[in-house]
């Protein structure tokens, strides 16, 4: 990674943790951010499912057990992020319930400017898990993980302590950041696994690059729709017990 891709790396991370601690902490904004998580944590699930049946299929049963706790933490976190909705009485917009023409439905459906930019160059159909280069699989996921790691530790830190249901939050991102780093310590491990160490150095800095073009992607289009996302929620029922959430 050249200098000037890590200053902007640098620069892209500082402004992403203040966008996100700010869209957390706000009580408007913060509804919306956690759908968008629990779409994200839940939705790698069926993924990295066929992808540790694919490992297993090819002998590599260190890998598809890894892969299997990983779709597992991911369930988890997915329900991390449903429960502290379902304190804010809200909850995920069913988008396959909607109508095929409406502008929800067609927004959903459009692959997002971020993933777009990092995954440029590759088809949908080369990205799926029974074809996808296993290589291509572990350094765009480790960089993705390892941030992750970081931005939810950085989020759950501007949560109050003094509010139950933003306390019970943060412990939440704390937990989901702690699986988040463990994760990519194992793609880490499995890159080392299968390449040398210059060769790894080589991906993991390809995919660092992709994330900063991926970044610049993202503020683009937030600048583009001035700040404004579609809902990803809608109300849901209330919740008066259960405010209590096992994180472990």
């Amino acid at each position: 990674m050249n200098f000037l891709t890590y200053v902007m790396h640098l620069v892209g991370s500082g402004a992403v943790a203040y966008y996100s601690a700010a869209q957390i902490r706000d009580s408007k904004t913060r509804p919306n951010v956690l759908a968008g998580f629990q779409l994200a944590e839940s939705g790698s699930v069926p993924f990295l499912t066929k992808l540790s049946d694919r490992a297993a299929v090819e002998g590599d049963t260190w890998l598809a057990e890894k892969l299997t706790k990983h779709a597992a933490d991911e369930t988890r976190h997915g329900q991390i992020f449903a429960h502290a909705l379902k304190q804010l009485n809200k909850q995920v917009i069913d988008f396959k319930s909607l109508p095929q023409g409406t502008e929800e439905n067609k927004s959903q459906q459009r692959r997002s400017p971020f993933f777009a930019a990092y995954f440029e160059g590759y088809t949908q159909e080369q990205l799926k898990p029974d074809v996808i280069d296993w290589g291509v699989f572990m350094g765009s996921t480790y960089i993705l993980e390892l941030d992750a790691s970081k931005d939810f530790a950085r989020m759950a830190k501007v949560l109050p302590d003094d509010d139950p249901k933003s306390r019970n939050l943060k412990l939440g991102m704390l937990s989901v950041a702690k699986d988040e780093t463990g994760h990519a310590g194992y793609l880490y491990e499995a890159m080392m696994r299968r390449m040398s160490a210059v060769e790894v150095q080589k991906l993991v800095d390809e995919w660092r690059t992709r994330k900063v073009n991926a970044l610049l992607a993202f503020a683009a289009n937030i600048l583009q729709v001035k700040g404004q996302t579609r809902s990803l929620v809608q109300d849901g029922a209330a919740s008066e017990s259960d405010s209590e959430l096992i994180v472990a």
